[in-house]
């Protein structure tokens, strides 16, 4: 029951938060054929390159000791988080996929009006907390450390080829967040939270490496 309570909380809080950061509807995206602007494909190649090199530099140097060290009981360590963040990445790539795959949303303009500054403000600024889905779950495949890293600089290879090549109509194409706060989503926005869900977690291993209980 407790759980329960915990989650709908949660989910108020992020709501609040997103509800807060609606930007008005003249501030939406103009009308178009859906593929992406030179701007909006930078932004996307930035982000994934902001969020891998700080990732990077956080956990690339740290001994298997701190790799491992949980300072926080139950809490994760930096190594699970960074096997959330590997797993994370394949799997939100499927969502873009699966939206790709699905037929163009006539609606998709107002649908997915103003979402990404939720993806900016809300997820990539870890406001607000969420229970990972059991396949990103650390731990579940118990990889090894090389592996963690393996797959994370493959999965972000491959993301960072895609958005550089690809001539979709990225915005034209939906797949519904199963969040209500996040709603329906565009693949280009399914493609931004990669990186913004990487800036999340890279907030939590900082936070693990500052506590004084972390080794040094």
């Amino acid at each position: 029951m407790r759980q329960t309570f915990a989650i709908i909380a949660c989910a108020i809080l992020i709501t609040t938060l997103a509800s807060a950061l609606t930007l008005p509807e003249s501030a939406s995206t103009q009308p178009g054929d859906g593929k992406l602007t030179s701007d909006e494909r930078a932004k996307a190649i930035k982000m994934l390159h902001d969020s891998e090199n700080e990732f990077l530099s956080q956990v690339e140097k740290l001994t298997d000791e701190q790799w491992n060290s949980r300072p926080v009981p139950f809490k994760w360590t930096v190594g699970e988080t960074a096997e959330h963040i590997a797993l994370a990445e394949g799997l939100l790539f499927s969502a873009v996929e699966r939206a790709l795959a699905a037929p163009v949303n006539p609606d998709w303009e107002t649908k997915t009006a103003n979402k990404e500054a939720i993806l900016d403000n809300v997820l990539a600024a870890r406001k607000g907390k969420a229970n990972a889905p059991e396949p990103i779950q650390p731990l579940k495949r118990k990889m090894s450390r090389a592996e963690i890293m393996t797959l994370f600089k493959e999965g972000r290879a491959k993301s960072l080829k895609f958005i550089e090549t690809t001539d979709l109509p990225l915005k034209a194409h939906t797949f519904d967040h199963p969040f209500p706060v996040f709603g329906t989503l565009s693949a280009y926005q399914w493609f931004l939270y990669i990186p913004a869900h990487n800036l999340r977690h890279n907030k939590q291993i900082a936070e693990i490496i500052s506590n004084p209980a972390f080794p040094k």
